[in-house]
């Protein structure tokens, strides 16, 4: 209250003017009856209790409080998760030994299990890329040329990373995976030319020096159109662009690290290490002497029929279209995290109680189950839960290594379990580590319907709920209107009320000091505050017949009952009324059925609503990950064409040519091929995950393409050779580092493919389709690429003259393995 400040001491002011305590309520004086003090605790009950008593939660079968912990945007969650624990013992401590201070649900163990898997396949991927390496070269120092650049390049890439401030994830190590395959590629070319000469009797110096001056261009036509794929993804505005930035960037530096290492260390490497030619003479007409030679009177007898091999070129372009529409298309695969959501509903007139009583009924069931290893539930109004009537629960398994069902599995049964528990409805769903929800929903999915008023809702949404579930594609169909709870209406007889001097004001608050909960006061403490609230006792408020005991107050001074002047009328109600840019609105959630994809979802739905002949006036638009679907349907096409125009402009600026980079880009349709088939004969989706791997085989398969055109126009510019005879000799010439640097990145991807563990769903789309790529693409384009030259080389107008013609013994002549 203020202080005495006197000439040797100060003295602090307070007073008791603030109640403070239950027992200082009780005693507080309130009237005067014949002289005698009526005190509040005569009339009154005052006790402490929770600030909420309409909320709940429980840790398996136990009461408990649930204290959810998400990290601010922008911090690790695995760093944050550890920093949480380490306090937990501080907290156990200043808690009573009654009480148990446990993690319930940690979303960074599936995080961590998953790094930890990725991490497996990435060391499994540089391992099989060496062995691919070594199974061709058969020589150790040899070998290791060509490997060193993996650990460079990663850990150079590593280093990138920690100076942007990229933290290690999910798509960060696949990224570095997929690299894996790609960052030895350079140094596999570069190595396997410099190897040629010195097979040839140069010297190493002399031979790391001619094969680096002759190849240079080439790695860099590779590198430079390999990333130029990766720019349209880096510049994506949407949340697809955003999530996929940094696999994008870090893929492009760890390509861009293994250039510079091909260019530099790989030709110092071989001039040192490289001492022994790589195959002797005895060895020369070994397995891949005679692998070439057959190769070469294969592609003698496509050359002869030009015509048919370009029909099979258009047919493998028609062939793309026809995969496309057939494959089915998805946002994300469904990801095993071995937590699973579920929502609650019981009838909407359901009180607390009963809620609890339902709610705490599911929970045993569930926990009766062998795979659930533990749950959390919640009921009550809070930023999720909307009514009284709806709950929450995060039901835990077992660490993927420790079971042996799929969360799919296990939910399928919990569903079955559920359906024995009455009075109680429930929506399952995983949690997902990869989403772009922004809010909890019963499903997967959402859509939302706007209109005018709440009735064209009320009278439109049932009918389309009903339409919808007649569609296969679909379960577990739902709505957030919620218009059939109970309320009792108090119509107030306003001529009555006025005979008798009540206001209509007395009455209204009359009902809410009753049981509007009305706070009449608060305590402040030094530690914390404590609101007062007003109510009739619980026990008068059970049911509609506590009203006919509750008294108004006239102007006479003697109350009036309520009855006298109002009449009470129950009629339904809306718990909740939801509104979306300022119009009512409904939201719709629904699961996809076992085989469903997301876009026969979207399709169901959209025919369902021009089925029941939906009013223009009510507008339908998806939300979170079916929104992002549905625009990523378009922004997917833009994508792959942006990556291929790109690559077009980077191979016509290095060509100085608009011919040539066509036929390098006529390798792509087969790739496209191989991949959609990949998916459809394995029952995937296209995703965009797959999506993402189909633009990374676009960078990459193109470099059959680049390795033989680069080498067939040396050949016609510098050694006067016909472009049938140059395309030949290069195709021949450049076919084992075609087949090492496929390979190496088919078995970089392989890992991914086979993919096992937490997360997996998320890596197995990207290796799938890269496998399918690569060896559909392997054994077209080393066909199609040389009779597409032909075709092309006809509208080059290229004429070379005899001062064009350097003719030297720079290049192979490789007739004489033929």
């Amino acid at each position: 209250k203020g202080s005495f400040d006197g000439p040797n001491r100060t003295t602090l002011l307070d007073a008791n003017d603030q109640i403070r305590s239950v027992k200082d309520y009780e005693k507080l004086i309130i009237a005067y009856q014949d002289g005698a003090p009526l005190r509040l605790g005569d009339v009154a009950k005052i006790s402490d209790g929770a600030e909420d008593r309409f909320l709940a939660a429980w840790a398996n079968s136990e009461s408990a409080v649930l204290l959810n912990i998400q990290k601010q945007p922008g911090a690790n969650v695995i760093d944050v998760a550890d920093r949480v624990r380490a306090l937990l013992p501080q907290l156990s401590a200043t808690m009573p030994t009654a009480v148990d201070v446990t993690v319930l649900t940690d979303r960074t163990n599936s995080i961590r299990a998953s790094v930890k898997d990725v991490q497996k396949e990435l060391l499994f991927a540089i391992g099989l890329v060496v062995l691919v390496t070594f199974a061709f070269l058969r020589s150790v120092p040899a070998t290791i040329i060509p490997s060193i650049a993996v650990p460079l390049s990663l850990v150079g890439t590593f280093a990138f990373m920690y100076l942007a401030e990229f933290s290690i994830n999910n798509l960060s190590l696949m990224a570095l995976t997929i690299a894996t395959g790609f960052v030895v590629d350079d140094a596999i070319v570069m190595l396997e030319n410099i190897a040629r000469h010195r097979e040839n009797g140069d010297t190493p110096l002399a031979a790391a020096l001619k094969g680096a001056k002759e190849i240079g261009f080439t790695l860099i036509s590779l590198t430079l159109s390999l990333i130029a794929v990766l720019i349209p993804l880096l510049f994506m505005a949407d949340v697809v662009g955003r999530m996929f930035h940094e696999f994008a960037v870090t893929l492009a530096v760890s390509i861009g690290i293994s250039l510079v290492v091909s260019l530099t260390l790989t030709p110092m490497m071989c001039a040192r290490m490289l001492r022994e030619p790589l195959q002797t003479e005895n060895q020369k007409q070994g397995a891949m002497d005679k692998f070439i030679a057959r190769y070469g009177d294969m592609l003698d007898w496509v050359l002869a029929r030009q015509p048919a091999a370009m029909l099979v070129m258009l047919a493998t372009i028609a062939l793309t279209v026809l995969l496309y529409f057939a494959v089915d298309k998805d946002f994300f695969p469904i990801q095993d995290s071995g937590v699973i959501q579920v929502v609650t509903e019981a009838p909407q007139n359901s009180s607390f109680a009963a809620m609890s009583r339902r709610q705490q009924a599911l929970a045993a069931a569930l926990l009766e189950d062998p795979g659930v290893s533990s749950l959390s539930s919640f009921i009550g109004v809070d930023g999720s839960n909307a009514t009284l009537n709806s709950g929450r629960m995060f039901v835990n398994l077992p660490a993927h290594h420790l079971r042996s069902e799929s969360i799919f599995d296990v939910m399928a049964r919990l569903r079955e379990r559920a359906e024995d528990v009455p009075g109680i409805d429930e929506w399952f769903q995983p949690v997902q580590e990869l989403s772009i929800e922004d809010q909890i929903s019963r499903t997967q999915y959402r859509f939302t319907l706007t209109a005018a008023s709440t009735a064209e809702l009320t009278e439109w949404v049932p009918k389309l709920i009903s339409a919808l579930q007649q569609r296969p594609e679909l379960v577990d169909i739902a709505s957030d209107l919620q218009q059939q709870g109970e309320q009792a209406y108090i119509n107030i007889d306003r001529d009555a009320a006025a005979r008798l001097g009540v206001s209509v004001s007395s009455i209204a608050d009359t009902l809410q000091n009753a049981y509007g909960q009305r706070q009449i006061a608060t305590l402040f403490t030094q530690s914390n505050q404590y609101r007062v609230v007003l109510e009739v006792d619980p026990v008068q408020s059970s049911g509609l017949a506590a009203l006919k005991s509750l008294y108004v107050p006239t102007a006479s001074g003697v109350p009036a009952p309520l009855s006298s002047v109002a009449t009470v009328e129950q009629r339904p109600a809306a718990l909740v009324i939801n509104h979306q840019s300022q119009f009512p609105a409904a939201t719709l959630s629904f699961n996809l059925a076992k085989g469903s994809s997301l876009g026969e979802a979207v399709d169901a739905i959209e025919s369902a609503q021009l089925e029941i002949g939906l009013p223009l006036g009510i507008e339908s638009r998806f939300q979170g990950a079916a929104e992002a679907f549905r625009a990523s349907l378009s922004n997917t096409l833009w994508l792959v064409l942006a990556a291929v125009a790109t690559m077009y402009v980077v191979l016509g600026v290095l060509y100085e040519s608009t011919i040539h980079p066509i036929t390098i880009l006529s390798t792509l349709p087969s790739a496209t091929v191989g991949a959609l088939l990949a998916l459809l004969i394995t029952g995937r989706s296209l995703d965009m995950i797959a999506v993402i791997g189909v633009v990374l085989l676009i960078g990459l398969v193109k470099k059959n393409g680049i390795m033989m055109v680069d080498f067939a126009l040396d050949a016609q510019r510098n050694h006067g050779m016909s472009p049938r005879e140059a395309i030949h000799r290069a195709a021949l010439l450049r076919f084992r580092p075609i087949l090492m640097t496929t390979l190496a990145a088919l078995f970089g991807a392989l890992p991914l493919m086979l993919a096992g563990g937490s997360g997996a769903e998320l890596r197995q789309p990207l290796g799938l389709v890269m496998v399918g790529g690569l060896l559909v693409s392997q054994v077209l384009t080393l066909f199609t690429t040389p009779v597409v030259y032909l075709f092309f080389d006809r509208f080059s107008g290229a004429e070379y003259t005899d001062s064009d013609l350097r003719l030297n013994d720079d290049i192979d002549s490789p007739s004489a393995k033929e």
